[in-house]
Formats: structure tokens, C-alpha cells, sequence
């Protein structure tokens, strides 16, 4: 038996801390005992109901964890008992124990703690894939990161600032602005006051943009990008479904896609984990990036972390602690 996070309703007080069984670990899988696990903005539409897991995913919250390998399915080599991993996985890391695809799986940064390493995988795992892999973000172009402030932000600014990219993103508050600010950002745009269409198309226009907002984001997103830029939404807080013209992306030739981590096949996940520790796990070892955990929670208090998230009021990560 175990202790996990269950949710009975939609509620963020809906999410209780109940005995459950523990889960079986089955062929190319890992069972890891988890230190910690990150909290994410999946993770809340989860509990609304806006995110079904897939089919043959756990049902329970959590999308990353850290912590020890407790059991070793057959055909894995490359990982032993003991071994201080962390992992992006399919659901179910609010808890003590979970399941990993072993692709999915990545040491812990040496020098980080399992705390700090708990925020790495799903945050990490999205902005690789779809500013690098998917957007093509270059060295020397202009990139538009929306929502700055976040998880995904925060992560998104200090990878694009150290590929060369120049940097603006927008935020809230003054305060977030001056945060991303200190995270590599030539601009940050407070959103409340300042209009990023105008202040963007002044510097040149977008040559990629990174969008978590949707809504009529998409229409001023088309405005302020460059000619040729590339538009990657991997979230729509303000909704998908708009009445818009097109005509901007024709005339300036623009690439407009996006994508859901969670939904894509295990292969995948495990070229993207591949590339992240080749290309980016020796930055978090040298702290030329590194991981923005700003609040902690017991398991037990996953409502509370909940309720901050869906608060705005945060910046970076929010992590949950199991007790020792």
C-alpha cells in the first residue's frame, strides 16, 4: 500500500491524500519511490476536467517526479536500484510510489536536489520540443515567450537566452517583469499596461513565438510576428475556438502549429529525454540554467498548491514533498 492523491470532484479542496495500492511495474518500466513531484497548469485542467489522461495512462494527477528507483522491469539495463533519477510520466506522480517508462527517465542533475530536479521534466521535455525541435529557434533571432513568469516561462527564457536568441516575454506585474528580467530577458512586457503587438513590431517583429494564452493572443500573435516566423501554441487559457483572419499568414508566410506532450507516443519522449541530457542536463550541472522552484508543499497540501496556481500570483515551480 501507498499513500496517493486522489481528486473526488473539480475543486482544488477536492484533491485529498488518501491509502491506495501500490503500482505494479511492468516490462521497460522503472517503479520510482518519490521524493518530490512538480506541479503543473495540466495538471489543473486534469482536475477540471479539460485534460483527459490517455487510455492507458494513470488517471491520478502528476506529470514529474524525483527520486530513487524502487523496482526495475525486464528489459531495462541502464537502470539500477538505488539510482537517483527524476521522469516525465503519464500520470499518477502525486504519490508515494510511480511508474515510469524507462525512456522517460533522466539521473538527477549532479548538484541539484531531488526537490529542484522534481521541476525539470515536464517543463524541460516541453520547451525542447517545441521551441527547438519543433519551432527551430536560432541563434541571433528574436523569440516571443507568453506567460513568461511560469514554469514553462521561466524555463523557456533561460534555454532561449543561452542559445543566443534575444528574449522578450510577457508577464503581469512589474515584479514578474523584473524577475525574467534577471533570467535573461531583453524585455520583459508588462501586459497590463504595455501592448506587445506594438512594443515587438517596434523591435522587428517575432521571429518565433511561444504561446500558452490562445484567445486573441492567436490574431496579435499573427500582428507582431516577422515575416517567416514560426508560432507554436501549447495551451489556450483564453480559449481555442476564434473567429479569425488568416490572410496574415500567407502574406508574411508564417508557420502556425502547436502540441500536447502527454498524448505522444513513448518513442518520442525518449529521443526528447535523450537530447535534453546531452544538450541541456550539463547546464543544470554548471547552473548556466537552473531549475525556479519557488514554493514547496506537503503531498497532503496539493489543494493548496492548486489553489496558488490557478491564483496567478506564483512564479516558476510549485513542488510537492513526501515526507521522509
Amino acid at each position: 500500500m501507498m499513500q496517493a492523491i486522489e481528486c473526488s470532484g473539480h475543486r482544488a479542496e477536492d484533491l485529498k491524500l488518501v491509502e491506495t495500492t501500490k503500482p505494479i511495474v511492468a516490462a521497460n518500466q522503472l517503479l520510482i519511490k518519490v521524493m518530490a513531484a512538480g506541479v503543473n497548469r495540466p495538471d489543473i485542467l486534469q482536475r477540471q476536467g479539460f485534460y483527459p489522461p490517455p487510455a492507458n495512462a494513470d488517471s491520478r494527477l502528476g506529470l514529474e517526479v524525483a527520486g530513487t528507483v524502487a523496482a526495475v522491469g525486464k528489459g531495462v539495463s541502464q537502470w539500477q536500484l538505488g539510482d537517483r533519477v527524476c521522469a516525465l510520466v503519464n500520470g499518477g506522480g502525486y504519490a508515494q510510489y510511480c511508474v515510469a517508462e524507462a525512456g522517460q527517465v533522466l539521473p538527477i542533475p549532479a548538484g541539484l536536489t531531488a526537490v529542484q530536479a522534481a521541476s525539470l521534466p515536464e517543463t524541460y521535455f516541453t520547451v525542447w520540443h517545441n521551441l527547438f525541435q519543433r519551432a527551430n529557434l536560432m541563434a541571433g533571432e528574436r523569440v516571443l515567450i507568453h506567460g513568461g513568469s511560469g514554469g514553462i516561462g521561466t524555463t523557456a527564457v533561460q534555454l532561449a537566452a543561452y542559445m543566443g536568441a534575444e528574449v522578450v516575454t510577457t508577464a503581469g506585474s512589474a515584479r514578474k517583469c523584473n524577475f525574467l528580467e534577471t533570467l535573461g530577458a531583453t524585455r520583459a512586457i508588462n501586459y497590463r499596461s504595455e501592448d506587445f503587438v506594438s512594443v515587438v513590431r517596434g523591435m522587428g517583429g517575432a521571429n518565433v513565438i511561444l504561446d500558452i494564452i490562445g484567445g486573441d493572443y492567436i490574431a496579435r500573435n499573427f500582428k507582431a510576428a516577422a515575416s517567416e516566423a514560426r508560432i507554436v501554441n501549447i495551451a489556450f487559457l483564453q480559449g481555442s475556438k476564434v473567429n479569425i483572419d488568416l490572410l496574415p499568414v500567407m502574406l508574411k508566410r508564417l508557420e502556425f502549429t502547436g502540441s500536447t506532450l502527454r498524448s505522444q507516443s513513448d518513442a518520442i519522449k525518449a529521443k526528447i529525454a535523450q537530447e535534453l541530457k546531452q544538450a541541456i542536463w550539463p547546464l543544470l550541472e554548471t547552473g548556466a540554467v537552473r531549475p525556479v522552484v519557488t514554493q514547496e508543499f506537503l503531498m497532503q497540501d496539493a489543494s493548496q498548491a492548486h489553489a496558488l496556481m490557478e491564483s496567478g500570483e506564483h512564479m516558476g515551480k510549485l513542488v510537492l514533498i513526501n515526507e521522509v
